[in-house]
């Protein structure tokens, strides 16, 4: 074991003559020495200290010596201090000196101590140095010193009672070892000697600043004074010293509140299913509800295809616990529920978790519950989607799927999970439970006491436990309140399961209805690990506690829910000792129970020790300050409660148990713990005998502070409460779990700072990352060093042990992979790398969380009149205490701001937001031995005042109350300067904020502002006379927060709450000069909360200005301090003078409101904003009255604009006058510019206006002009906005939406470029030639035609017809090009993360991770097996022109089409409270539209003095006007998909409906029938006139029968900005010009006139076409074809091919380019007002827009959806061979089958045809020369069949269906008197099936197992196929075998070909097959007996009949002879 020991020897040189003790203190562990009695000069102490350490000796750790001159009745006075840093103890082992003291200020005294110090390391080596561990220390003092004084940078404290000079002496010529530090001198904070205080501080926040120079640092590094930062959160949150912890900044709690969720699941088909010719169905479970898919007869692969949405609202918990269970029944009818096939269970969070919360055609393995046995049951294949509120889901884009989907490959289950899972066992054990609640009246109770005399426990419990969708008990315990049950709840399950939580429930029995005591959630990740060195899943035997509603039993509980596990508990309720463990279960050992039945078994009981030693607890709470009490509760008199568990509960902890044998641990009620207190430490017991828990404080009636808060006057006297508390000794789980929390936290904070530089532009955010890194690799190692300690202790469970081990190698590795990420840091890799890191944050925080509990949280509540009223959850790990500074929580001996809330539903809403009380509670939990500490990280300068019944001597007993002696008049100056985003509180969508300020127990309020959301309120806020008790020096670097609270002022009644904010005060004390770094403050952003939500900004700066005192004050409070008295000290009359002056009120109107000085407010210039008025759109009513005179003002700072009046809105909602402009003055700081607002007022007649709506622009920065650069050679050089939009349309950047073109600079900006347009794919894109497809050449096609003779055999291919391509089939190539090019960036982007994970794995050195990368790459390339090497077998894709399908709105690549004209929407009312923004949309009263461009003034003349300047437009030079222009709006649907279901069904009925303006085109006639996936195919056409018109609706009906019909879903376009747009937006440009066919172009205007256009308006010059195909715009020559082709063939010379060239590129054009709309098709999700922010389906479409004053356009294109072209399938059955034979013969008993062969095509069971039977074949073989006709539909593009049918006899009408083409073929054994036995199938897919062997030999079982590998055919490209196939069944264990082979021809012809040579079913005319050949034996026997006899018998048994006659003869005659012989004898005798 590490050890320091300390040998202390002598204390010299004292005064006086007296009793002196030393204190020795090392780790803030003290020991203190025996009284070294009347000693004069020299004190002998001579005594020996050790401590026991766990981790090695670091440099800068201190050892802290302190002398007190020994008083029995006062408190010891100190008489020095000896302060060492120990770093030559580390490196030497061994050290002896002797040294001075130095008294309070900081002085060194003559006296002086002698001592030895040793530390013996573990291994013998000592003083190892580390590498960056250490820092290292400037030369120079006073660079330092300068640091030491600015605490904020350095984030440090510097010790109480200490000036920042001292901490210094003595301290720096230790230092001499200089690492490679960080940001050093910033851990001197470290070396602190103080009276009081012997804490390590938390660690600082280390800037990384290897790089600055010294002299930026001899700077304190200030940053720039006009930079800023957002960091309100950081601000409050980083903690400058230790003394306070941090305040939790969101109120609200989140879970527990209901949200939307809608599950959709798509079942497509099952495959395999188990067992022969079924019926199956699919039932669809989630939670309660369930659905079920039509069913398929006869098959064990049948297709559904079938859509199921379920809708919830419930909260996420509750909805992620919830089971899906798919299951296949079969043959289910009205009258039997039918049998189940299997089932596959998985719980929400799992999908929910997934990528984009969704499974994508994947396959579920099916099993069966009854028997674990079997294996799997068959495959369902299905979509699985969980949306939640605002989650958008992008479904991978449906097309034709290719069904030969690889099952293995795509198993429905999440990434990581092995494909075979595993029956396992899961064991629940459960102990008992010990301070259940009473859960009855005592009404009854008493009765019975009366008559029987017995006392009873109120309440039965019994254990629920809730796992994967099963429920298990235990057995119920009746009345008692600590319940044993020794009992396990077995649950079998596949293991890994796919539900993650596992629900453990205590429940009161009750006759009425059960309710539940408590509930704990098991999360089965957290207790078991995946990891090749993981473990499975195991717990316990541990306890877990158990939170809900308070304990008081009332028969209503208002809090139930609370006991159910929803929101966050308020009360402890019980605990419970539980275990888990699991077995995998061996499935093939026979005496398995092979049911998944839950059981129920019992247990053994187990050792009291078994959860380690029990312990006693002891819990010290201080209340600082109480403020902020709502005034509800504020005429009462209030009392504070804490307990921990149930120990300290007055009210309603646990009535005593009946036992008599009261267990110690529950010690509970305070008479009881008297007895039961055994005394925890020899040397403390006499005085801990009579320690009796005070957990509540003092009844105090609270006084105003203002309007809305009260607070409670605890001045100088704060109470104290503590309470001594029994737990079983678990500490080190929680030390794990501080360490780790410590180590996120720090990383937490870090990261917010990296991405607050980032956001603000600050320089290097690379260093602060690589700072946070080593931070991180620092503390990993740390935690490896310090977790691995007692190992040993008693109740270490399994899950301790494994849960270490897998920490540590988390730590660990995390380690070295901070290291390997710290070296790739660099400037442009700080994002990803910061994403990385978020990774580890997650990590982090998932490996700090505790499954197993051990100490109960802790609660405050606040009581008024014995009631609770509100609460603090304290959780005990933050508060507990450890002699290791890092394993210490949090908030352990800290003063932290408490937040009390309402428990449960009542803390929802607005109730939550208001803050019931702030308290400052200084809160410590630690061992009652440890406890000698517990005050120590209280704020200096107080007496104790212990309970007076105790003798005063005994120092032990915790004081009831502290009285503080010392304390500090400030005057707090709160500098509000602006807020801006503030929430909505009003009904006109304003607010009327004013903000009050809270500090301790001081309020004021700013003036309110009326009618806005940004108030500027510029007011600085003076706090005179604050009081604040403790030491100057520690307030200094820990002042209290202060709370800002924003509402928003109404006339009646209460002013409204808006929301809060937190911020810390800079604070100068008397002796420090008012000046740089630190002041004047700057001013900071500081994020508004309101609940969970943010509400806005506040921009503000607060200091805290100590005021000096005059000298005689000081000395009268000198004299005081040893008395009993507290001092009241006065301020002297020159007190006010030191301060900085305060500006006089300069604003005569305002009176006597301050501004914010000049120092802090900031810099300001001369600005220009123009404003662009186009219009007004969509404004809807106010107060019912049309607005008709709108017009729009415009402000900032407190200037602005208006707009014209628009006199008549309904007839032409533009504005007149385009361009106006205003001057304002703005920050030079573009992140302080003030928010803009836009208001739109309507002017009613007598001079009336009323506000319509508002829209605040909160940040100008994207409107602000910079000029061009002459210089750049980029293209997009003219005028910038500052985010790519631009202003001058003849310019600018935009937002890039192919970067394979547009991330090239052409490096030539000078010469003519050429971009060569070739036909040749093949040569990569070089950067200055660009080669496109533009027509087919002769090469390529010969190319085509050789590949295709390597093709395996399939020379059938023909060349794509050009009359059979129609719009469709370009279409469908996009599509299928659009799903190549998602799976192609899928793959790169697996492999990229791929390579770096190996890159950081290779430097970290991890031989392993390489390793298991390669078997990774090895499984992917198995994977890709059959398609790698299968180039070949894809077939070649035929030349299709394509369009470009968008999988997403058209304005979300385009930026909205806001490229000049921005659309800002107007808002009114009141905002909604819900967390999303959702409900935002209502609140919509209008849109504007224009645009803003602000510049700083002068401007320079180079813009105004262009060519056609127009000074009146300003910077909005050449844009259109704005006059009513008349378009027709041509609009074409394509499809929609994934509609929600509207009718009970759960299908719907959709049609489509367009409004524009006026219009509506609706049509209802042409609805779907019950279909969700509709294909529309129309277009139409609407005449509109923008402005007015200029809002495209396109919505999805479902038609109803009965009733109004329902909306499922619409969107909205807005086609002006379209219109207008510069990417010419109006009709999309195709990728190639054709005059005919089906690529005809669209357009009314041709390429070479776009061209010539554009050339114009940009002001380029124009197209130049020269010789040889090629084109010269602005410098850049392109290349093209010249020749085009019309209907006749004929071909013409053209230039169009080039001009469209240009077009297609037109974003390398330099000054004016940018990427034009192709000719594409666009998906917009269908949104619905009554489910917000829920997608109701997709719909596929695109709009083309042209102008009536140019030429009309040509006819719409044709895209009504292809019809199913009708076909007939002729299939002869001429042979079948070794078909299994089932009978026996009843004669002879041989085998044989009466065969015949049935077959259907999928779908079309009800046409299944039979051939006639081959009776009684004894070889398997079987002639039939049999027909069988088939007519069907069928859609060539989808490869789909198409199906027509009612639904059942009520349906109204068909319903249409799309079916994979698949023929079923079966072979049966006919039975006359019972049913048919099924011998085998086989089912052939008629696009790709395997070809038929040639003779029935060479056909086996492996054309359909290895049908993957095969070549296949398609009947529709081969039309006629003839061949053996093979027919299959499964046997028992589900084995394939062969049972026959079937010769078959296929033959396909279409209807005409089917008409002209029609053929007769069977063998029946017209072209008749020949009767087959068949042996003489095949008949049946009872038809025809005499051939029965003659074939059946006489063959066989020939020669037996001659035997048996002859025999039979023979018999015969001997028996005649017989008969005879007696006569004959008589006669012969008598001779007759």
């Amino acid at each position: 074991m590490m050890s320091l020991m300390v040998h202390l020897k002598t204390v010299a040189h004292l005064r006086g003559k007296g009793d002196r003790i030393a204190k020795v203190t090392f780790r803030g562990l003290p020991f203190f020495s025996r009284v070294a009695e009347n000693c004069e000069e020299v004190a002998h102490f001579n005594e020996t200290f050790r401590w026991p350490i766990a981790s090695r000796l670091d440099g800068n750790e201190m050892l802290e010596i302190q002398v007190y001159n020994y008083s029995k009745v006062f408190s010891n006075r100190l008489v020095g201090t000896f302060c060492m840093v120990l770093q030559k103890v580390a490196e030497e082992g061994h050290l002896e000196l002797t040294d001075t003291l130095i008294d309070d200020n900081n002085t060194s005294i003559k006296t002086s101590v002698t001592l030895e110090i040793r530390y013996q390391s573990m291994d013998g080596t000592v003083g190892v140095w580390s590498d960056g561990e250490f820092l290292d220390v400037p030369d120079d003092r006073d660079g330092m010193f300068a640091f030491e004084t600015d605490s904020l940078l350095s984030g440090q404290s510097h010790g109480s009672g200490t000036s920042p000079g001292r901490s210094l002496q003595g301290s720096i010529p230790t230092f001499r070892k200089a690492g490679k530090g960080v940001f050093s001198a910033m851990k001197l904070g470290k070396i602190k000697s103080s009276r009081d205080d012997h804490r390590k501080s938390d660690e600082p926040a280390v800037l990384d600043m290897e790089d600055l120079d010294r002299k930026a640092m001899r700077l304190a590094g200030t940053l720039d004074p006009d930079t800023i930062s957002l960091a309100s959160v950081t601000a409050v949150t980083t903690n400058v010293s230790n003394k306070r912890s941090k305040p939790d900044i969101k109120m609200e709690p989140s879970s527990g509140r209901p949200v939307d969720y809608q599950i959709s699941i798509t079942v497509i088909e099952a495959r395999q299913l188990i067992g022969l010719n079924m019926d199956p169905v699919v039932c669809v479970e989630i939670g309660d509800d369930k659905k079920y898919t039509s069913m398929k007869e006869s098959t064990n692969c049948p297709y559904y295809n079938e859509y199921f949405v379920f809708d919830f609202h419930v909260p996420p918990d509750v909805m992620f616990d919830k089971i899906i269970k798919l299951s296949v029944i079969h043959s289910k009818n009205l009258l039997r529920s039918g049998t189940l096939v299997g089932t596959f269970k998985m719980d929400v969070g799992t999908v929910y978790s997934q990528p984009e919360h969704q499974f994508y055609h994947k396959w579920a393995i099916l099993s069966d519950p009854d028997d674990i046995t079997a294996g799997c049951k068959g495959y369902i294949k299905c979509d699985i989607a969980v949306v939640g509120k605002g989650d958008n889901i992008k479904t991978p884009h449906k097309a034709n799927e290719t069904d030969e989907d690889d099952i293995e490959g795509n198993l429905l289950l999440p990434e990581g999970i092995p494909a075979e899972r595993q029956w396992a066992r899961f064991y629940v054990k459960i102990y008992r439970a010990e301070g259940l609640p009473k859960m009855n009246t005592s009404i009854m109770a008493n009765v019975k006491k009366a008559f029987i005399g017995e006392n009873r426990d109120l309440v039965d419990p019994y254990v629920q436990v809730q796992f994967a969708g099963q429920k298990g008990k235990t057995s119920v315990q009746k009345s008692s309140y600590e319940p044993i049950w020794n009992e396990q709840v077995v649950f079998t399950e596949l293991f890994p399961p796919l539900c993650k939580r596992m629900k453990v429930q205590i429940r009161d029995s009750d006759k009425v209805n059960d309710v539940a005591i408590g509930t704990h959630f098991i999360d089965l990740r957290k207790i078991s690990n995946d990891g090749d060195k993981g473990f499975l899943p195991t717990l316990g035997p541990a306890w877990a506690n158990m939170y809900g509603s308070t304990r008081q039993y009332t028969l209503m509980d208002e809090h139930q829910d609370l006991n159910e596990g929803l929101g966050e508990g308020v009360s402890f309720r019980s605990r419970l000792l539980l275990s888990i463990a699991v077995e995998i279960l061996d499935t093939t050992s026979p005496e398995i129970i092979s049911s998944t039945e839950v059981q129920v078994e019992t247990v053994s009981n187990i050792s009291e020790s078994a959860t380690g030693k029990m312990d006693e607890f002891f819990l010290f709470g201080a209340f600082l300050e109480a403020t902020m009490i709502d005034r509800k509760i504020g005429d009462k008199a209030i009392s504070f409660e804490i307990t921990i568990g149930n120990y300290g509960n007055q009210i309603d902890g646990v009535s005593k148990p009946s036992s008599t044998k009261k267990k110690k641990k529950d010690g509970d009620n305070e008479e009881e713990e008297n007895e039961l207190i055994q005394n925890s430490s020899e040397d403390e017991a006499d005085e801990d005998g009579d320690l009796v828990s005070v957990s509540t404080t003092p009844l105090m009636k609270p006084v105003i502070t203002d309007r809305n808060y009260f607070h409670l006057p605890y001045f100088e006297k704060k109470p104290c409460v503590y309470v001594k508390s029994w737990w079983q000794d678990q500490r080190r789980r929680l030390y794990n779990s501080n360490m780790m929390d410590k180590i996120a936290d720090k990383l937490e904070e870090g990261l917010n700072d990296v991405q607050e530089i980032i956001k603000t532009e600050k320089a290097f955010p690379e260093r602060r990352l690589r700072g946070v890194l080593e931070e991180l690799s620092v503390g990993c190692s740390r935690f490896v060093t310090l977790a691995n300690k007692d190992v040993n202790q008693a109740g270490r469970t399994k899950l301790d042990r494994e849960r270490l081990k897998s920490c540590m190698r988390e730590m660990d590795s995390m380690a070295q992979q901070t290291r390997q990420i710290r070296t790739q840091v660099k400037k442009n890799t700080v994002k990803e790398k910061v994403k990385m890191v978020q990774n580890f944050l997650q990590k982090l925080r998932f490996l700090a969380e505790e499954p197993q509990h051990s100490i109960p949280d802790v609660f405050v509540w606040m009581m008024s009149n014995n009631k609770r009223i509100a609460y603090a959850r304290v959780p005990s790990k933050d508060i507990l205490y450890s002699i290791v500074d890092e394993e210490t929580g949090k908030d352990c001996g800290k003063v932290k701001a408490v937040f009390l809330k309402l428990p449960g539903k009542k803390g929802f809403g607005h109730a939550g937001w208001t803050v019931q009380a702030k308290l400052e509670l200084y809160l410590w939990l630690g061992l009652n031995k440890q406890r000698k500490d517990f005050l120590k990280g209280l704020p200096n300068g107080f007496e104790e005042i212990k309970a007076m019944n105790n003798d005063p001597v005994l120092s032990s007993i915790p004081p009831v109350s502290l009285v503080y002696d010392m304390k500090q008049v400030f005057q707090l100056r709160a500098h509000m300067y602006q807020a801006r985003s503030l929430f909505a509180a009003d009904s006109s969508g304003l607010s009327d904020p004013f903000a009050r300020v809270f500090f301790s127990t001081h309020s004021q309020v700013t003036e309110v502002l009326s009618e806005t959301l940004c108030p500027t309120w510029d007011q600085l806020l003076v706090f005179d006379n604050v009081e604040l008790f403790g030491e100057a020096s520690e307030l200094r670097d820990d002042p209290p927060i202060i709370v800002v609270e924003i509402y928003d002022q109404d006339t009646v009644g209460k002013a409204e709450f808006i929301g809060r904010t937190f911020a810390k005060p800079t604070i100068k004390m008397c002796d420090e000069h008012y000046g740089p770094p630190r002041f004047p403050p700057q001013l900071e952003y500081y994020q508004v909360y309101r609940g969970n939500c943010t509400a806005g900004e506040l921009l503000a700066a607060f200091e805290l200005l100590q005021i000096p005192f005059d000298e005689e004050s000081i000395r009268r409070a000198l004299i005081a301090v040893h008395n009993f008295a507290v001092p009241q000290i006065k301020i002297g009359q020159g007190g006010r003078a030191d301060l900085p002056p305060l500006e006089g009120p300069t604003d005569s109107e305002h009176g006597p409101i301050l501004p914010v000085p000049l120092g802090i407010r900031p810099v300001l210039s001369r600005y220009r904003i123009e404003v662009l008025f186009w219009g007004l759109r969509d404004l809807k009513r106010i107060n019912l009255a049309q607005v008709d005179r709108p017009r729009v003002d415009i402000e900032c700072a407190g200037r602005g604009v208006q707009s014209v009046l628009i006199q008549n809105y309904k007839k032409n909602p533009n504005f007149s006058t385009l361009v106006k402009w205003f001057e304002v003055d703005l920050p030079e700081n573009e992140l302080l510019h003030p928010p803009l607002n836009i208001r739109v007022v309507d002017c009613r007649a007598f001079g009336r206006y009323i506000l319509v709506g508002s829209h605040a622009v909160t940040s100008l920065r994207r409107f602000i002009y910079s000029t061009p650069d002459k210089t750049s050679n980029n293209w997009a050089t003219a005028a910038k906005l500052m985010n790519g939009y631009m202003v001058l349309t003849n310019g600018g950047s935009q937002p890039r939406s192919s970067p394979s073109l547009s991330s090239r600079t052409f490096s030539r900006p000078a010469g003519d470029i050429l971009v060569n347009m070739d036909a040749d794919p093949s040569i990569r894109k070089m950067d200055t030639v660009v080669k496109l497809d533009a027509t087919e050449e002769e090469s390529d096609r010969d190319k085509k035609k050789k590949k295709k003779k390597k093709k395996g055999g399939v020379e059938e291919e023909d060349e794509t017809d050009e009359r059979m391509l129609d719009w469709w089939s370009k279409y469908f190539a996009s599509i299928e090009t659009l799903k190549e090019t998602l799976r192609a960036q899928e793959a790169a982007q697996a492999e990229a993360e791929e390579r770096e994970d190996l890159e950081i794995a290779a430097e970290a050195g991890g031989s392993k991770t390489k390793e298991k990368n390669k078997e990774k790459k090895g499984f992917k390339d198995k994977k890709k097996g059959p398609t790698a090497d299968g180039t070949e077998k894809k077939p070649v894709k035929a030349k299709v022109d394509e369009l470009l399908v968008y999988n997403k709105e058209l304005e979300s690549e385009y930026g909205n089409f806001e490229d000049w004209l921005h659309t800002f929407n107007l808002y009114r009312g009141k905002a909604g409270d819900d967390d999303e923004q959702a409900l935002d949309d209502d609140r919509i009263v209008g849109r504007f539209k224009g645009s803003l461009c602000m510049y700083k003034l002068p401007l320079s003349e180079e813009i105004t003095r262009e060519v056609g300047f127009d000074p009146n437009m300003g910077m909005f030079q050449s844009i259109p006007h704005n006059d009513p222009i008349n378009v027709l709006v041509r609009v074409y649907v394509v499809r929609a998909t994934d509609l929600h279901p509207a009718d009970i069904n759960g299908k719907a009925d959709p049609y489509v409906v367009i409004k524009l303006g006026k219009t509506e085109v609706k049509d209802k006639e042409n609805y779907i029938s019950k279909q969700l996936n509709p294909v529309f195919g129309k277009s139409f056409d609407i005449e509109a006139t923008f402005p007015m018109e200029s809002m495209l609706t396109v919505s999805v009906y479902d038609w109803d029968l009965v009733g109004t019909d329902d909306l499922i879903g619409e969107t909205k376009i807005d086609l002006e900005n379209r219109f207008y747009s510069k990417y010419r937006a109006t009709c999309g440009i195709s990728s190639n010009y054709s005059v005919h066919g089906y690529n005809v172009w669209r357009d009314p205007m041709k390429p070479t006139q776009i061209l010539a256009k554009l050339c114009k308006d940009g002001k380029t010059d124009g197209p130049q076409y020269g010789p040889g195909g090629k084109v010269k715009v602005a410098n850049r020559i392109f290349t093209g074809p010249t020749e085009i082709e019309d209907e006749n063939g004929l071909k013409k010379q053209t230039e169009e091919h080039l001009a469209l060239t240009v077009l297609n590129h037109w974003e390398e054009i330099p000054r004016v380019g940018c990427k034009l709309v192709p000719e594409h098709v666009e998906t917009r999700p269908l949104l619905n007002v009554d489910k917000p922010g829920i997608e109701q389906g997709r719909i596929e479409m695109w709009v083309d827009m042209f102008s009536m004053d140019m030429p009309a356009p040509g006819p719409a294109i044709e895209i009504s959806p292809r019809k199913p072209k009708r076909y007939e399938l002729r299939v002869i059955i001429w042979n079948t061979d070794e078909v299994i034979l089932e009978d026996d013969d009843y004669f002879t008993g041989e085998k044989s089958s009466d065969i015949f062969v049935r077959g259907w095509l999928k779908g079309q069971q009800e046409d299944k045809q039979d051939t006639d039977v081959h009776y009684h074949s004894l070889t398997g073989e079987g002639n039939f020369n049999w027909r069988f006709v088939y007519p069907f539909d069928y859609l060539m593009a989808e490869e789909k069949i198409v199906i027509s049918k009612k639904e059942s006899m009520f349906s109204w009408d068909e319903t249409e269906y799309k079916i994979p083409p698949r023929l079923t073929m079966q072979v049966w054994d006919a039975d006359h008197f019972s049913a048919d036995d099924f011998l085998g199938a086989i089912e052939l897919d008629l696009n790709r099936f395997p070809r038929g062997a040639k003779t029935a030999k060479q056909c086996s079982l492996n054309m359909i197992r290895n049908e993957h590998e095969l070549p296949t055919i398609s009947i529709f490209k081969q039309k006629r196929v003839k061949g053996w196939w093979p027919f299959v069944a499964r046997d028992e264990n589900d084995e394939m075998e062969l049972t026959g082979k079937v010769e078959a021809e296929l033959h396909l012809v279409t209807a005409e070909e089917a008409e002209k040579s029609p053929v007769g079913l069977g063998r029946n005319e017209p072209d008749p097959l020949e009767k087959p050949n068949r042996p003489d034996t095949t008949f049946l026997w009872f038809l025809s007996p005499l051939k029965a006899i003659r074939y059946l018998i006489c063959n066989r048994y020939k020669w037996l009949i001659i035997k048996i006659v002859l025999a039979m003869l023979l018999l015969i005659m001997l028996g005649l002879f017989l008969y005879s012989m007696p006569g004959y004898l008589v006669k012969k005798l008598l001779g007759a």
